[in-house]
């Protein structure tokens, strides 16, 4: 003979398979995410590797007054156009198109105070609303290394040396590595993923606990030889099934992505193997657990269908705020985050993603962080239901 529960598991599973909205949320969740993760870096790989530095275009007034400064600039492959003068307005105006990085203009006194060896006017105009901060920044290096040239060419003249200028050679080391130049961002991206977990089992738990007691299905599953518990074990248990399918599905899409996503373009890379995803597949089932038993436990509370869709929502977006706040505060990586559900399932993953061999406690918290929740939810969710007051919505 069948466990009780697991026969209200399998009557929760059929009606599930038979819920449109149930199937769908699962559908869009598996897909969005990942194709968003996969959508953001491909737009971050194609802007890294398109050839930017051939297609800046910049409008100099005054052309005139300086005309190593634009020799410089085209042997940069700045393309350099030049105009007569513009004011404030018209500047703007042109700015705003979008169609050049930026302006120079050369000032009124441009080359009386260059001869006399005082400081000469350049100014630079731009739009800091537009995307053209890139281009912008190999301006300010072609006139850094102008400026650079006119000092070393007076020093000398003067019979001073341009390294007295430079008393201390700095020499720059990154010692980071791909993979973890690239855990934070990706791994910050990739928290997203578990919580659907909580989104995808939200309507078969609020349907199969307040939605039965509004269709008055609930008694009749009460006169059955089954105790509280199992039916809320087996509900429980098929609510969850869902969620464990929609994140293990998600994580092997993103995973997938991210393979194939050229990450080494923009100096990042994906050091997680089957085997590490199939680990944290495995610590993320005790979070579907609790995802299932958490909404179920807030439908037994709720009044009514609506007001458990309405809690049900509000905690789950509480429930993210240690995952979008610990990332904020740049901490250091810590056993109490492995404690903590959600944000242990994000920090794992972005370990994981540095290629750092974690050991068996990270595994462990996080599986017994959510379990133990999950337990102490199904329990409350089973309490209830042995109230009459709540079973006839007294």
């Amino acid at each position: 003979m069948k466990p009780k529960f697991l026969i209200v598991f399998l009557k929760e599973v059929r009606e599930t398979l038979r819920d449109r909205r149930a199937l769908g949320l699962l559908a869009l969740f598996v897909l969005m995410y990942p194709l968003l993760v996969g959508g953001i870096l491909h737009d971050l790989i194609q802007r890294a590797t398109k050839p930017e530095r051939e297609h800046i275009e910049v409008l100099v007034i005054g052309a005139d007054k300086m005309p190593t400064l634009i020799a410089q600039l085209k042997q940069r492959n700045i393309n350099v156009s030049n105009s007569g003068p513009m004011d404030e307005a018209a500047i703007g105006a042109l700015l705003r198109k979008r169609k050049i990085a930026a302006v120079l203009k050369a000032g009124d006194k441009f080359s009386e105070d260059y001869q006399a060896m005082r400081p000469a006017h350049i100014e630079m105009w731009f739009d800091s609303a537009s995307d053209t901060e890139k281009k912008r920044r190999e301006l300010d290096d072609a006139l850094r290394d102008y400026r650079s040239g006119i000092v070393a060419a007076r020093l000398l003249a003067h019979g001073v040396s341009p390294v007295t200028m430079a008393p201390v050679l700095v020499q720059h080391y990154d010692t980071g590595t791909s993979a973890s130049r690239s855990a934070a961002l990706i791994g910050t991206m990739l928290g997203m993923l578990f919580f659907p977990a909580f989104m995808i089992c939200l309507s078969p738990a609020i349907d199969s606990t307040a939605g039965e007691r509004e269709r008055r299905s609930l008694e009749i599953l009460l006169a059955q030889p089954a105790s509280a518990r199992d039916l809320i074990i087996g509900k429980w248990l098929a609510a969850a099934v869902l969620a464990i399918v929609g994140v293990s599905l998600e994580l092997a899409l993103a995973h997938t992505i991210l393979i194939w996503l050229p990450l080494e373009e923009i100096g990042m890379s994906w050091q997680v193997t089957a085997l590490g995803l199939a680990g944290v597949c495995v610590a993320t089932i005790p979070l579907s657990l609790l995802a299932a038993g958490f909404n179920i436990a807030l439908a037994m509370n709720a009044k009514s269908f609506k007001e458990a869709q309405s809690t049900a929502g509000f905690a789950t977006v509480l429930a993210m705020l240690p995952m979008i706040i610990v990332p904020m505060l740049d901490l250091n990586t810590a056993n109490w985050m492995y404690a903590v559900p959600l944000l242990s399932n994000q920090t794992l993953l972005r370990e994981l993603s540095k290629g750092q061999d974690l050991g068996a406690l990270p595994y462990v918290l996080t599986f017994a962080s959510s379990f133990v929740l999950a337990a102490a939810c199904v329990a409350f969710a089973s309490w209830r239901m042995k109230s009459e007051r709540y079973v006839l919505a007294v």
